[in-house]
């Protein structure tokens, strides 16, 4: 999915050190995703005090919409550079199209995972039948010694498997420790698709009144957003729990080998997140990520390039293929160079 805004800041995003409480609810904003009829998304990653979650460096959760209203999804031919994206659906279908020649269509249970690398285009439509569209965006960052490979896609479905109370399904990395109760879903607490950091992503579902305790890498930072709720979230050690609203994002420091996940009136259903804090630092502009201001322009520069010449199937991004419509010319830079947020 591109991010779609008109003005998008452009953000320094240091290493961050772990810091606050044990649980700390981070709000959403909502962001029209396009359109006179656009489809409303909320963001929660990145914002102000916390750019990143493990290698996760953006988080887009929406719907459950009604597409006869919204106009559902319609995202055209845009670029992407160092970064993966990962599309999951609770409800609906999307068409996956690409610059490598990738077609696939994202499902419930299936996971799209598309590695940008030194540069990729591609667009992002719901399928006609899809009346209901409801799940999540997620980009990662991809560290400095693999940030240029060159771009790929992955599909790969998941299977669910028993924690406690819990339906888990791991759609990226693994869960740590995972036991799954059958023994024959050994298999199921780990994802094939690539990564280039250690990371978690899975989604976690509780029945009204169930309780589960997930385990946990302690060297990673974790993430929880809820999509239905509100949840209970338990530390080993904490004096209470925390209620974490529906759409918030609860981040957990590391250093927690468990988390107990609790459903009271209503069944639960959450996004977690997780990875070892990234190191390095980034440069976030539009749909691109980079590590100095200099190298986002030339960015821009070269899509916007491929954008006037849409002949040229050896640009720098590629072309779309079957995808009838225009690319998404880039958005101004910013007046002003990059200044770090601290």
């Amino acid at each position: 999915m591109s991010n779609l805004e008109r003005d998008p800041v452009e953000l320094l995003c240091p290493p961050e050190a772990p810091e606050g409480p044990a649980v700390q609810v981070l709000e959403y904003r909502e962001v029209p995703l396009g359109g006179p009829r656009a489809m409303p998304v909320r963001r929660t990653l990145p914002q102000r005090g916390r750019t990143t979650i493990g290698a996760w460096c953006f988080a887009d959760h929406y719907g459950p919409d009604d597409v006869a209203e919204t106009g559902g999804m319609v995202v055209p031919p845009h670029p992407h550079t160092g970064l993966q994206t990962v599309s999951w659906l609770f409800e609906g279908e999307i068409e996956h199209r690409d610059s490598t020649g990738s077609h696939e269509l994202v499902r419930p249970g299936g996971v799209n995972l598309m590695t940008a690398g030194r540069g990729i285009s591609h667009s992002e439509v719901s399928t006609p039948g899809t009346t209901r569209l409801h799940g999540v965006q997620l980009w990662t960052v991809l560290p400095e010694d693999s940030r240029h490979v060159a771009p790929f896609f992955e599909h790969a479905d998941t299977s669910p498997f028993q924690v406690g109370d819990a339906t888990v399904r791991v759609f990226t990395g693994e869960l740590a420790n995972g036991r799954p109760e059958a023994a024959d879903a050994t298999d199921a607490a780990a994802s094939p698709v690539t990564v280039f950091s250690p990371l978690l992503g899975a989604q976690v579902d509780l029945p009204a009144g169930g309780v589960v305790d997930l385990p946990l890498d302690p060297t990673f930072e974790h993430g929880v957003l809820v999509d239905a709720g509100p949840v209970s979230i338990g530390l080993p050690g904490a004096d209470a729990a925390t209620e974490v609203p529906w759409a918030q994002l609860a981040y957990l420091e590391p250093g927690h080998d468990r988390v107990r996940l609790r459903a009271d009136a209503d069944p639960v259903r959450v996004v977690l997140l997780g990875g070892v804090p990234f190191g390095e630092e980034i440069v976030m502009w539009w749909n691109f990520i980079g590590r100095s201001h200099e190298e986002v322009v030339e960015f821009r520069r070269r899509w916007e390039s491929d954008v006037i010449d849409r002949n040229d199937p050896d640009g720098p991004f590629g072309t779309v293929p079957k995808y009838d419509g225009a690319p998404l010319p880039a958005p101004e830079l910013p007046t002003v160079r990059l200044r770090p947020r601290r």
